[in-house]
């Protein structure tokens, strides 16, 4: 492939701006469709000046199935209910599909699972290739040091972040579950008040931490008796998330239907 025709949905967001400017500045892409919802400010405008970058000739619409008709893969960075929308058009137009949306709940994810087996997806909490690295490494510790500490994972964001705790914390609880053996549905503790008692060792606590502009921190802290050990992400920029987001479109373009995550990009599994 010559050129790689991206499309994203999503565009007049922060993060669909930062897909467009990685898109643009990506040799061997191009951005040949943008969208977003019907209403949304940026609708009709130049999507290279939405981001910043001059005028593209490529105008944001409200009409999302021209983008999966006219790109080889759709990046979408919107909210769950409509990224399960856009999970069918993948479908019926039979492109790959990049999917950034956070907070999607478990029977969302299971369309998204059923979907792939027709369809390439990548679906993954977090596009950083630090933070998924992290994943790796936190799951090595934990079946190091296995029940000798206790294991807690700490995330903070901005004001408006949405859910919580993020997708990022999960998939890192689960990451250190998995290594150790356990769940989070039987040992995950999101949320503590009053008398709780003394804390079992066995289970992964989170907290939770909105405030400003933060873009995104997470830790990983595993408590023994005499020491503590620390792993943490801290993201200054959104920017890093575009682009492991292009970079998971550059890869899942040639392959068979399956749903892929940054795990397997990186070559983690």
């Amino acid at each position: 492939m010559s050129e790689l025709q991206v499309g994203v949905i999503g565009a007049y967001g922060r993060m669909g701006r930062m897909v467009i400017q990685c898109v643009i500045e990506q040799e061997g892409c191009r951005l040949v469709a943008a969208s977003d919802h019907f209403g949304c400010p940026g609708i009709g405008k130049d999507a290279g000046e939405v981001a910043g970058l001059g005028t593209l000739g490529v105008s944001i619409s409200d009409h999302t199935e021209s983008v999966f008709q006219d790109s080889d893969v759709v990046i979408d960075f919107t909210l769950p209910e409509p990224s399960l929308r856009h999970v069918k058009m993948a479908i019926e137009s039979g492109k790959p599909l990049v999917i950034g949306t956070t907070g999607i709940d478990d029977a969302g994810k299971a369309i998204i699972k059923k979907a792939a087996k027709k369809v390439p997806i990548v679906h993954a909490p977090n596009f950083s290739v630090g933070v998924n690295l992290m994943f790796k490494v936190a799951a090595e510790m934990a079946k190091t040091l296995g029940e000798e500490v206790d294991i807690e994972v700490i995330e903070a964001h901005h004001r408006h972040k949405v859910d919580a705790p993020s997708g990022t914390a999960l998939r890192l609880g689960e990451s250190i579950a998995q290594a150790t053996g356990r769940s989070l549905d039987a040992h995950g503790v999101f949320s503590r008040h009053g008398d709780t008692g003394e804390r079992n060792r066995a289970d992964i606590g989170f907290a939770t931490v909105r405030g400003g502009d933060i873009v995104g921190d997470h830790t990983a802290m595993f408590a023994g008796d005499g020491e503590r050990l620390e792993i943490t992400h801290r993201a200054s920029s959104r920017i890093l998330f575009a682009k492991g987001a292009l970079r998971a479109a550059l890869w899942v373009v040639e392959k068979k239907p399956g749903l892929y995550d940054m795990q397997d990009i990186l070559g983690f599994r």
